[in-house]
């Protein structure tokens, strides 16, 4: 491993912070022990080399038998808890799949600016993206707005989302459509990664629960939300109706 590492050119404190872990854990594996199945993958993932190179010794089980918490990276208390420059990491590495859903994503094109520009890029270079908004209409969006009582009401916040990604409107591989559903989660998909706020009542987005998850197989915690996802999804509008629609996926 120490060998992958260093051709990677990642410090140790810069693999620490990717796999979400204290730097001192990264010495104990590069002193030899063997991380845990959800940091192999993603060390293995960062050092692009495989878990059966890095780790020849170490067995993959099937994941039902890893249990309901092995697809379960972390979990923090509020969202503003992971930090911009992990969130910038998910859409970096992103290579064919990324889903947003929420009701108006309002932080991601404030706390990137050159998110919609990646994006694109993205998109050109074959990445599908799709981008789920609350319907400003919604009678679900008048009773969230009553509940948070925010200074900023959702609406100008979903018309803001909607101006900033308003390029996105024009490009072949990205698909933005708006949903009538109450407020169950926002879900941000990032090929096999994702990241889950499970919304509370009366509290804002930023302060809501974050959850890191990572796909190990078809029928874990992760695929359920994937199919939380594909389900809203299907049932969503089109922002332009000229646009053909992407097709639905299974939640996998």
């Amino acid at each position: 491993m120490t060998a992958a590492v260093t051709r990677s050119g990642l410090t140790l404190e810069q693999l620490a912070r990717k796999a979400d872990v204290d730097p001192k854990t990264v010495q104990r594996w590069l002193a030899g022990r063997t991380p845990h199945p959800r940091h192999r993958y993603t060390i293995a993932a960062l050092v692009g080399e495989s878990e059966e190179f890095l780790w020849p010794g170490a067995r993959r089980r099937p994941a039902d038998a890893l249990g309901a918490a092995a697809e379960l990276v972390s979990a923090h208390p509020h969202r503003t808890d992971l930090n911009a420059d992990r969130w910038w990491d998910f859409f970096k590495t992103a290579g064919a799949q990324i889903d947003l859903l929420g009701y108006t994503l309002y932080f991601l094109p404030h706390q990137h600016p050159q998110l919609v520009e990646l994006l694109l890029d993205k998109c050109e270079q074959g990445c599908r993206v799709r981008v789920a908004l609350a319907d400003p209409q919604s009678e679900h969006v008048q009773r969230r707005d009553a509940e948070e009582h925010e200074a900023i009401t959702l609406v100008p916040r979903i018309r803001s989302t909607l101006d900033a990604f308003q390029p996105l409107l024009d490009c072949p591989n990205a698909d933005l459509r708006f949903q009538d559903a109450p407020l169950y989660n926002s879900v941000f998909r990032f090929d096999d990664q994702m990241l889950v706020t499970p919304h509370l009542y009366a509290t804002p987005g930023r302060s809501a629960p974050l959850l890191h998850l990572r796909r190990l197989g078809p029928n874990g915690i992760f695929s359920r939300f994937s199919a939380h996802f594909e389900g809203i999804w299907s049932d969503s509008r089109p922002i332009d109706p000229d646009r053909p629609a992407t097709p639905i996926r299974a939640g996998t």
